[in-house]
């Protein structure tokens, strides 16, 4: 499985922890350290004791378990020979099955599944808190798969050779131990593996700096190394791409987290140097041309091609062509490219509507013919055949439940599959404004809400934003991993309940291109935040909300957004839930593998960065006598992505200087914060609750409206 290189980057390695004495709360940081763990207790309890003692939680909870471990979910999955595979979930399946079904079955409408691992039975048997990864499948017969499994939900993972028909895992086959591993296959004899492979086999930025090939049969400590980065690399990455003559395999040095160099392993042992710029980003290989998008412009034997465009590099002759140019308003999806065995598939965003374009060479070049698909909504390319030009793609909308359609080789669609309505939209509408932001640049965005709702003034409202590494956020029913944005979650819980929902098309998203992103680099990220307050105003413009009713949602890097929103806006807001968060961003390149984000922020080692950074980190710009809204933080203990330090201190400061607030920290999860449906549905009743409380209840214990007056 092929998965974007942005995508890949978003997991992170643990990397070293320094410390210095400045901060009276950098114990914290301490992850496992009992003293910070009796601290998250005591926050647990306090927190979890005001939302779930509200005797609308339960209500929320079983709402949000109904839609989480609903057996009437589509079963989206990866084409894989004959067959497609699925990874499931649900109240009985708490961790999972790992199963397949047969297309001819799939396309019915009523898959024939065979399991083949049951993750509940695998961590029953052996005692481990074992939670499903992904699984790397060997190409042609599809037999042979490494399944990565982690304890707890972490990236760390412990990789393991399966054999499919035998529906067990191989006696003495590759075992890579627990590590934050990249591998893929070569051959069924060799593997090309980056891992942690000993002392100062790390980058500084904690991933592996030695790529290595491993053959079946010999000790993994004598595999070969086939490439040696240095310690200021971000880390070394394998991509292995099998057509039906050729397997082209390609060492990946990346420089910064936008930056790589792309080396093609030659039978001998030689690497040839790709001459493809930096900033691209390959998506696969057919008829021996290597396909990649481009996030800067190129010149290339005499000839330009443009940023944001799809490449095809002929790996004979190292001669290019163009493939795709996006149009007026259009962009690449990040990482949506696909292939079947003639045919290019990729997935657009007009002006955040999404659509499918099928590519396909001719004598005379590329030409472009779009999927007759439903329109204003979001696709995806589901899964592309590689045994021919057939694919499966799906469609929603915040109203419309997700359906997943069959695309015949001749662009012939079928609906195959519908999830179930998990709201009643009959009554909801949806559209799409621009706002203005202080540069004068026009931001999209999208609202749903109950027609009776809109235009009434005050109305409850919630906006969610991103805003960064080319993340463009679209208006999903029910993505998994499901969030509490996705309309499916929004319209039972919230909008059901005559609220209102936000999605913020920001910058530093992909929803125009690789342009869109770049504009808010680094010492420009403030436009990003200004983008996001342009849009909270002019829904005061329209009428549709006050800052009293005004709430606001993110995680990650869109949990920063949040802790920038309290500290420079809190005037706007009167509730902030602030999930996963980045928030010392003084010392976020010391905190687990934050070093690699430098090219989205900056280095704060470097005086005219961190001079940048001073002025909107949440944690140094929390002040005591400021008037904020009650947020509401939650972190993970097990985060290895983003260290649980970054909320654990945001809430230690404000209890320092006497704000309200609400914590919580799930003990597992990984950067996602839960490790399985239950635990989902338990933080999402917790986020829902919170809301309700704050700008639903006028007159609730903690609600925020009076602290303006």
């Amino acid at each position: 499985m092929k998965t974007s290189v942005l995508a890949l980057f978003m997991l992170l390695f643990t990397a070293s922890v320094a410390y210095s004495d400045d901060d009276p709360h950098l114990w914290l940081e301490q992850i496992e350290d009992e003293e910070a763990l009796d601290w998250v207790r005591s926050q647990n309890e306090r927190s979890l004791s005001i939302l779930t003692d509200d005797p609308r939680f339960s209500t929320l909870q079983k709402e949000a378990s109904k839609i989480l471990n609903s057996k009437e979910r589509i079963p989206a999955g990866t084409i894989r020979g004959d067959y497609l595979y699925n990874f499931w979930q649900d109240e009985d399946n708490v961790r999972g099955v790992w199963r397949r079904a047969t297309l001819e079955s799939y396309r019915t409408g009523k898959p024939d599944w065979q399991t083949l691992l049951d993750v509940d039975a695998l961590a029953k048997s052996e005692n481990e808190n074992w939670v499903y990864d992904e699984a790397y499948c060997l190409p042609a017969k599809f037999e042979l798969c490494l399944i990565g499994i982690s304890r707890g939900g972490t990236d760390a993972s412990l990789i393991r050779e399966f054999d499919i028909k035998k529906r067990q895992f191989v006696e003495h086959g590759f075992v890579i131990p627990e590590a934050k591993t990249w591998v893929d296959w070569i051959d069924p004899d060799h593997l090309l593996v980056g891992t942690d492979w000993g002392p100062d086999s790390l980058t500084e930025s904690g991933y592996p700096r030695f790529l290595k090939v491993w053959t079946r049969g010999t000790p993994i400590e004598q595999a070969k190394t086939v490439y040696s980065g240095t310690q200021t690399d971000v880390g070394m990455f394998p991509l292995v791409y099998h057509g039906d003559e050729t397997t082209v395999s390609i060492v990946v040095r990346w420089l910064t987290f936008f930056e790589a160099e792309y080396h093609w392993l030659q039978e001998d042992g030689e690497l040839v140097q790709l001459p493809i710029p930096l900033r691209a980003t390959p998506v696969g290989v057919l008829d021996d041309r290597l396909l990649a998008t481009l996030e800067t412009s190129w010149d290339h034997n005499d000839e330009h091609y443009l940023q944001g465009t799809l490449v095809a590099l002929n790996l004979v002759d190292l001669e290019a062509e163009l493939v795709y140019a996006p149009e007026e308003g259009e962009a690449i999806d990040e990482g949506a490219v696909e292939h079947g065995k003639t045919a290019v598939f990729v997935e657009l965003l007009d002006n955040v509507i999404g659509k499918i374009k099928r590519l396909q060479r001719t004598e005379d070049g590329w030409t472009a013919t779009e999927i007759p698909l439903p329109e204003n909504g979001a696709v995806s390319i589901v899964s592309a055949s590689s045994n021919g030009d057939d694919l499966l793609v799906s469609f929603e909308s915040l109203t419309v439940p997700d359906s997943l359609y069959y695309v015949s080789a001749t662009d012939n669609v079928r609906k195959i599959m519908s999830l179930p309505a998990f709201y009643d939209a009959s009554d909801v509408v949806v559209e799409q404004h621009f706002a203005t932001s202080t540069d004068g640049t026009k931001i999209p965005y999208f609202v749903m809400a109950r027609g009776d709702v809109l235009g009434r003034g005050n109305a409850p409202t919630i906006q969610y934003g991103y805003g960064g590494f080319q993340n463009a956020v679209l208006p999903w029913y029910y993505e998994d991993p499901a969030r509490p944005q996705h309309g499916g979650l929004a319209g039972k819980m919230w909008v059901s309940r005559g609220g209102v929902l936000v999605l913020s098309n920001m910058r530093g998203g992909g929803e125009y291109g690789p342009a869109w992103h770049e504009a808010v680099l680094k010492h420009q990220r403030q436009l990003a935040y200004d983008d996001f307050f342009a849009i909270a105003e002019d829904l005061i413009e329209r009428g549709i909300t006050t800052p009293e009713k005004l709430g606001a949602i993110g995680r990650s890097n869109g949990g920063l957004l949040m802790g920038v929103a309290l500290t420079q806006r809190p005037d706007l807001y009167a509730a902030l839930d602030i999930g996963v968060p980045l928030a010392d961003m003084m010392r976020y390149d010391k905190m687990l593998a934050g070093a690699s984000w430098v090219g989205e922020y900056g280095d704060p080692d470097i005086p005219e960065d961190r001079k940048y950074l001073m002025t909107y980190s949440p944690y140094q710009n929390l002040e005591k006598n400021a008037d904020y809204p009650e947020v509401f933080l939650y972190t993970s203990t097990k985060d290895d992505r983003v260290h649980p330090g970054h909320a654990r201190k945001m809430a230690a400061r404000l209890e320092e200087y006497g704000h309200p607030f609400l914590y919580y920290e799930n003990i597992e999860g990984g950067h996602g914060g839960t490790a399985n449906q239950d635990q989902l549905a338990y933080r999402t009743a917790l986020e829902y609750m919170y809301f309700v409380r704050q700008l639903m209840d006028d007159d609730a214990e903690g609600a925020t409206a009076k602290h303006r007056e």
